[in-house]
């Protein structure tokens, strides 16, 4: 085979570093012949990259991916979108191929992590030139070290579709560490933090956070900070070499040692509720990432930080009076969505099913908090006296994450007071549409907005389950990788099937919207 003729060098006045002997001094042949037009076309390449580098890293990890669509309309995903290198357009995956059909643009740069791809070797190419200045704008060399390249972490093969045996040890794909599959270790009745730990590290939007310096614990001052201990698994689960299981020292350290009167139950070698570890987890990680504020239950919080642009939403609460039809609205932040189950199974049983306990789903629920009204008295400002009146609770702010406790657990009043279980079967959807719980469903016609309804529309990423007797029961979870869904017992990871997911009796559910707002 003849050897390849020899190229010009980059060029000086950007300094990129020569060549190591026998590498290639461009990505591709492609890239190459642009190159090699003439040395305006590769100024005003490199110039255009460098352009797209900043606009990618100069914005917040979690600035959402965005683009417009043929029609013109805005269109924001989780998945990256693509920005020419050879005109100011910026993609969607699809129409990539149209745009290069139809202009003759051949390069593109992922929008999330700037590497380069080339459309007619159908792949990303490393071209010395420009993968020196993408380490450059980074500017951490985390790449190269602890953190895994950012590319590898969002690759999109799915290695039990590609390979179902790829959890025995003598399998050729990708190791279960590619996709943060990793069980964690029962420290002692620690399995209800275990399962939540496990819904924070197959979130995307905490993943992007963390693995994007979002929280640097190496610049991080605060004693036993749970947000660098967040941080440091994040790393040990996607850029470790490693499968085993892993124990989260550094989180129940730093619940131990908190001086708050809040985590002192969570100091104990007894069972403890999921439901309140996570708001513990994520009041703790707001205070360490936000506005150092704690949230208080039934105010309008605001914030910034990681916590509220995930898990928070607003609730309008709107009551009329009956005497005076006088309105008053209040607006509330929420973490999470508390549905009770005794009451409506109890209603349901009476009503259409002759068993105590019918089977119930996840929109009735729903539809019984945030779509019905109430009865209730209330010092109404306008009769200046306590009246008859009716409240109705609707969604003012949807999350990005959703959160959805099924309360399990209730507290029986009387003589011996005491806490029971409902093991109420409740049916759930692995494609949620929020839109009919939202204040704008009732304030307008939105049957033809197909935007609005997109950005309702949520899809299931995990669930928390507990088994058994309440005092000695157990934790495991089902979260999504990709379209696999695995169970986490543990320390112990096994692949699941949606029938088992959808079988399940949910206690957490955890929706992820669809498209971000």
């Amino acid at each position: 085979m003849a050897a390849r003729p020899a190229t010009p060098a980059s060029p000086k006045n950007h300094k990129v570093k020569a060549p190591q002997p026998g590498q290639p001094m461009y990505g591709c042949e492609h890239l190459q012949r642009l190159f090699n037009q003439d040395q305006a076309t590769t100024n005003t390449s490199i110039q255009h990259y460098k352009a797209i580098l900043h606009t990618i890293f100069a914005k917040s990890p979690l600035i959402a991916q965005t683009a417009k669509m043929v029609d013109g309309q805005p269109v924001t995903e989780l998945t990256p979108t693509y920005l020419c290198l050879q005109c100011p357009s910026t993609l969607t995956e699809d129409d990539r191929t149209k745009h290069g059909a139809k202009k003759s643009h051949r390069f593109y740069v992922d929008s999330r992590c700037g590497t380069l791809y080339c459309q007619m070797c159908d792949d990303i190419v490393y071209d010395p030139t420009f993968e020196e200045l993408r380490l450059r704008k980074l500017g951490t060399g985390s790449f190269a070290s602890r953190k895994r390249k950012i590319e590898e972490l969002f690759e999109t093969t799915d290695p039990v579709r590609e390979n179902p045996t790829f959890l025995s040890a003598n399998t050729m794909a990708a190791s279960c560490k590619a996709g943060g599959l990793r069980g964690i270790y029962n420290a002692g009745a620690t399995c209800y933090q275990n399962v939540v730990l496990q819904s924070f590290l197959h979130n995307p939007i905490l993943r992007n956070f963390y693995l994007s310096d979002g929280h640097s614990s190496s610049n991080c001052d605060v004693p036993h900070c749970l947000s660098c201990a967040m941080d440091d698994m994040f790393q040990d689960f996607y850029a470790a070499e490693a499968t085993n299981g892993y124990t989260a020292a550094n989180i129940l350290s730093g619940f131990w040692i908190s001086d708050k009167k809040a985590f002192e139950n969570l100091v104990t070698t007894k069972e403890q509720d999921a439901h309140e570890f996570f708001q513990f987890l994520a009041e703790e990680l707001h205070e360490r990432n936000g506005d150092g504020k704690r949230p208080e239950s039934g105010t309008d919080h605001t914030c910034t930080c990681i916590i509220h642009q995930t898990y928070y939403g607003k609730l309008l609460s709107t009551t009329t009076c009956q005497n005076c039809s006088a309105v008053t609205n209040q607006k509330q932040s929420f973490l999470d969505l508390s549905l009770p189950l005794e009451n409506l199974s109890q209603k349901k049983g009476k009503n259409r099913n002759p068993r105590p306990n019918g089977v119930l789903t996840l929109q009735e629920c729903l539809d019984e908090e945030y779509i019905k009204s109430d009865k209730c008295e209330y010092r109404c400002t306008n009769c200046n006296s306590m009246q008859q009146a009716r409240r109705q609770t609707s969604i003012l702010k949807l999350p990005n994450v959703l959160s959805i406790q099924l309360k399990r657990f209730e507290y029986k009043q009387g003589r011996n007071e005491r806490a029971v279980k409902i093991d109420t079967p409740v049916q759930f959807p692995l494609e949620l549409n929020m839109l009919p719980y939202t204040n704008t469903a009732r304030t307008r016609d939105v049957s033809a907005e197909y935007e609005l309804a997109r950005s309702c529309t949520y899809d299931l990423l995990c669930v928390v389950v507990h088994v058994g007797e309440i005092d000695t029961g157990h934790y495991v979870s089902y979260c999504r990788v990709g379209d696999q869904w695995f169970v986490f017992n543990d320390h112990k990871v096994e692949v699941a099937q949606i029938s088992d997911v959808l079988n399940s009796r949910p206690y957490l559910l955890f929706y992820i919207v669809r498209s971000l707002a």
